[in-house]
């Protein structure tokens, strides 16, 4: 019962908390909801305490504007979407004057007193300074003001037109409509004219931006090559002119009045420059000038003269914007009067931001919409084609697409009458027939030599003169160039017919895109070759000039007349010729193996032999002599014998059991030697060493721990694949330290073996292989591309270069430019080399001939061991030969004395003494060679003397072991002593 009792407490406990977590809970949303609400009231309130009665102000040029205006304004309060219910418009308007001041004073006494919240002005019938009084005057108070007819490029102007808005867009917007004009006809190069006001400065700034920022279409940039700036108030046009003619574009954008447009035309046409072949392209202006040529193009703002419908929008779009900002916005009322200078109507800010929100789309003259600096956008143009002076002709449109949400140009091409009354579309441009074409060294393709004086000022038949410009030098170093651009610029000239002069790159480089005066903080720039053409300081380039994005961006390139990739560059691997390399065929476990199964096979040859019954009997030979037994010596010299196929005449197994072991060990021995054979013809003569390297995707070449060095030229366009390449970027930073400025010096170090490998274009590297057999190229190609001829955007020459290289990839002729300077004939050279066995040298088998060496000095070392061992042996011999001689003599003369004591017993004779005195003098006189004891072996000097009758030391040495103990004649017995004495 107790623990039921806890539990329910427990129970109680916790929904308790819940319930009070619930309350909190329930309690803050009370407290946000009416925060909440509180807040809406407040806002309401606001809103609520908005006026109801909203006046509208209008400086128009006529009373049927004014008249409209009022009416317009009428209607709107029963307009039900653009108004606010409750809410009320007023009209108040005035005649503009063309005196501004008047103007000024007008707005202020007549509009401002009525608390106008905003002002839509027109422009007077004469004059065109109204409208910028009017601005400044409302503009003090920041009160909106939409002009309706003023295009001057000064009202976008935030810092002195504060509050100025326009349903009209000004003039350089038209440019925008130039840049796409250009790009239908394809007209690239320009030359902009323009008058040095502050519209004709608008108007190119916002031409060069528009037409740079065509991010889409990289190809169909448009680039200006001249602009050509006047002074308003022109009389002649003369110098200009001049200038524009020796220029290579031929279609002009001008921007200019009524007046100057005049002077321009009538000048040029003196020049014959309105005539064929020329394209004008002009502004509104310009296009209303009375000599304006036949097949001028030009422009017309769609309802720009319209006041009435300017007027409808105008009021609309107001409305639209009060309705807006009174539904969030506290309103105050704006300012009465003009005494109060220091009273600025913020809600008049406000009110101009959101009239720059705002989007008419079914306005009267289009869709209305307008930018940052409250300028007109989505205006709609008629383009015009001057037929006659007196006809102008609209033959297109640009105008807003509701499908596409964006404007677009329509043309009908074939109304167009361009000058001369021609119906072909011009070029646009003058196509020059000499051109300044660069090029740079680089084998096979150029090969420059300086020209000496021995050559008479002038280069071989098949070279053509190549001077280097270079900055530093005052004068420029000629040089004569060869090869396969220049034969492939020689053909170029023949068949599209243009003259050239040819000069080597000023700085040596293809072009590297870098930041130049980077303490400066400069802008990056390209130099070399490409920096060149960039610059139209040339026309063309024909060097191996790879094609790329990032150069593409700034020139154009041909179709390639070389396709190629990357690849490696490495030294073939030298063979690793030891002074053991006759051991190669064999491992070092195998050859310790034959050592030790020589060895084995001896001694178990020697065994057999020895313990073999039948090999127990001596064999006797042919001569009679017997047969030695087989010693453990004689069986290793059969074992090898037998392993190096070496006679052998003597020492061989005499049982069964051996000679049977001698047949196997004689099979074993021709098969290790016929392996051994064939592994060393493998190892020697057939071997071709591989290339190290298996391509770009080898582990050793993106491991930094690798001791492989790798590079490749700065600047180039390797350089600029690797830097693209995210997944090479480790390999790229390894390498980039290891750069070269020029081919020439990295292939040189690969050849030295001072780098490992070199990364560059494949058709170069595949020459150098060809050139030098010991150089080759590793693994696939890669980052395929191609060669092309540069030119500058927009150039004539574009379309006849290519056209021309693809007629020659099909005639063949890049073929025979291949074999000439690529190839050379040389890579069947390489490939023969590699099909001939290779012949072999002191290298390879100087392990042999040291081998031989060795044998000859052991074989003296051993028989001078031999010499002197035999010597000291034969030594010894002599003193044991001497102590048994010694020991003989001895016992000879003992047994003669037991003789003569016996006869002389025998005899009855006297007693025979055998005192010394008793032998013969000529005995007693003989010399022995041992001087003393101590010279006889040990066992004679301690062998005991029979008798003391003569001196130890004399001692004779008989050769004989038989003494004769008489005389042969009988007479009495004598003594007889060999006479070699030791």
């Amino acid at each position: 019962m107790r623990q039921h009792i806890i539990k329910m407490s427990s129970k109680f406990t916790v929904t308790f908390r819940n319930m009070k977590y619930t309350v909190f809970s329930i309690f803050l949303f009370s407290l946000i909801f009416s925060l909440n609400c509180k807040s809406e009231n407040i806002e309401k309130e606001n809103t609520d305490n908005n006026p109801y009665e909203f006046h509208i102000g209008g400086v128009l040029s006529s009373n049927t504007s004014e008249d409209y205006f009022k009416l317009t304004i009428e209607h709107l309060n029963f307009n039900t979407p653009f108004m606010k219910p409750g809410n009320t418009f007023y009209a108040h308007s005035i005649k503009m004057d063309p005196n501004p001041i008047k103007t000024a004073l007008n707005v202020c006494k007549q509009l401002i007193v009525r608390r106008v919240y905003a002002v839509i002005v027109s422009h007077p019938q004469i004059g065109d300074l109204s409208p910028a009084a009017v601005s400044y005057t409302s503009g003090f108070y920041h009160i909106p003001v939409i002009g309706i007819s003023s295009r001057d490029s000064a009202f976008s102007d935030k810092n002195i037109h504060v509050s100025f808005l326009r349903t009209v867009p000004p003039y350089s917007h038209q440019a925008e409509v130039w840049v796409e004009l250009l790009k239908y006809f394809n007209y690239l190069k320009v030359i902009f004219i323009h008058s040095s006001d502050t519209d004709g400065r608008a108007f190119v700034g916002r031409f060069q931006t528009t037409s740079q920022n065509q991010g889409e279409d990289i190809e169909k940039k448009v680039q200006v090559e001249a602009v050509i700036e006047f002074e308003p108030g022109l009389f002649h046009f003369n110098n200009q002119l001049n200038e524009m003619k020796n220029a290579q574009a031929r279609v002009y954008l001008m921007y200019g009045s009524k007046i100057d447009a005049e002077v321009i035309f009538r000048d040029a046409a003196h020049r014959n420059m309105t005539e064929a072949g020329y394209v004008w392209i002009v502004t509104e202006q310009a296009l209303d000038a009375t000599n304006v040529p036949e097949g001028t193009i030009g422009l017309k703002l769609v309802n720009a003269s319209n006041e009435l419908a300017h007027i409808y929008d105008s009021i609309y779009i107001l409305a639209s914007a009060i309705t807006d900002m009174n539904r969030t916005k506290t309103i105050t009322t704006p300012p009465a009067d003009c005494d109060n200078s220091g009273a600025i109507w913020d809600t008049g800010k406000t009110l101009f931001e959101y009239i720059k929100k705002q989007v008419y789309k079914d306005g009267h003259t289009g869709k209305v919409a307008f930018d940052n600096n409250g300028d007109r956008i989505y205006a709609e143009y008629d383009i015009v084609n001057v037929k006659q002076v007196t006809k102008k002709d609209a033959i297109g449109k640009y105008y807003f697409d509701n499908d596409l949400n964006k404007m677009k140009l329509r043309l009908n091409e074939s109304n167009i009458i361009w000058p001369g009354q021609l119906k072909k579309k011009p070029e646009g441009f003058m196509i020059p027939t000499h051109l300044k074409v660069l090029t740079i060294e680089e084998k096979p393709f150029v090969y420059k030599r300086p020209l000496k004086k021995d050559d008479g000022n002038s280069c071989k038949s098949d070279e053509i003169m190549c001077p280097l410009y270079n900055t530093s030098a005052k004068e420029p170093e000629i040089f004569c160039c060869k090869g396969y651009c220049i034969d492939l610029l020689v053909e170029l000239s023949k068949t599209i017919n243009f003259t050239y002069s040819l000069s080597l790159s000023p700085d040596g480089q293809f072009g590297n895109y870098e930041i130049r005066n980077k303490s400066g903080g400069g802008k990056k720039e390209w130099n070399g070759l490409i920096g060149e053409l960039v610059f139209e300081r040339a026309d063309m380039i024909l060097a191996p000039l790879t094609i790329n994005p990032e150069r593409a961006e700034f020139i154009e390139f041909s179709k390639p007349f070389k396709y190629q990739g990357i690849t490696i560059l490495e030294k073939k691997p030298s063979r690793s010729s030891t002074l053991v390399s006759f051991l190669q065929p064999f491992s070092h476990t195998l050859w310790v193996l034959v050592m030790g199964s020589v060895h084995v096979v001896a001694l178990v040859l020697y065994l057999l032999d020895r313990f073999s019954p039948f090999a127990r009997f001596k064999l006797i030979n042919a001569d009679g002599t017997e047969e030695d037994a087989l010693n453990l010596s004689s069986a290793t010299w059969f074992a090898w014998g037998v392993l190096l196929n070496s006679g052998i005449g003597e020492g061989t197994p005499r049982s069964f059991s051996a000679r049977v072991l001698g047949m196997v060990w004689a099979g074993f021995a021709m098969i290790i030697v016929a392996s051994y054979t064939a592994n060393l013809a493998a190892f020697l003569v057939l071997e071709r060493p591989k290339t190290k390297l298996s391509g770009i995707n080898d582990a050793r070449l993106r491991s930094t721990m690798e001791n492989l060095t790798c590079a490749t030229v700065k600047g180039s366009a390797v350089d600029m694949y690797f830097r693209r390449q995210v997944e090479l970027s480790n390999m790229y930073r390894t390498m980039e330290a290891n750069n070269y400025e020029t081919a020439e010096q990295a292939i040189l170090d690969v050849k030295n073996d001072k780098l490992m490998a070199f990364i560059w274009d494949s058709s170069r590297l595949e020459f150098e292989a060809a050139q030098d057999c010991q150089l080759v190229t590793a693994g696939e190609l890669f980052g395929r591309s191609g060669y092309g001829v540069g030119l500058q955007k927009g150039s004539p020459w574009a379309e006849s270069v290519t056209l021309s290289i693809l007629d020659f990839h099909e005639s063949g002729i890049m073929e025979e430019l291949d074999d000439k300077w690529i190839f050379q004939g040389r890579v069947e050279q390489c490939e023969d080399q590699e099909k001939t066995p290779n012949t072999l040298g002191l290298k390879n088998m100087a392990g042999v001939f040291i081998l031989v060496a060795v044998g000859i000095v052991v074989g003296m070392v051993l028989i001078v061991i031999e010499i002197g061992y035999k010597k000291h042996h034969v030594r010894k011999q002599n003193r044991l030969q001497l102590a048994r001689n010694y020991g003989q003599t001895w016992r000879a003369i003992v047994q003669k004395r037991k003789m003569m004591r016996m006869q002389g017993r025998g005899s009855g004779v006297g007693a025979l003494s055998l005192s010394v005195e008793a032998l013969p003098r000529s005995v007693l006189n003989i010399q022995s060679p041992i001087r003393s004891i101590e010279t006889l072996p040990r066992t004679c000097r301690n062998s005991p003397s029979p008798t003391r009758a003569w001196s130890g030391r004399q001692m004779v040495h008989r050769k004989s072991d038989d003494i004769p103990l008489r005389s042969p004649v009988g007479g009495p017995p004598q003594l007889h002593f060999h006479n070699n004495f030791i």
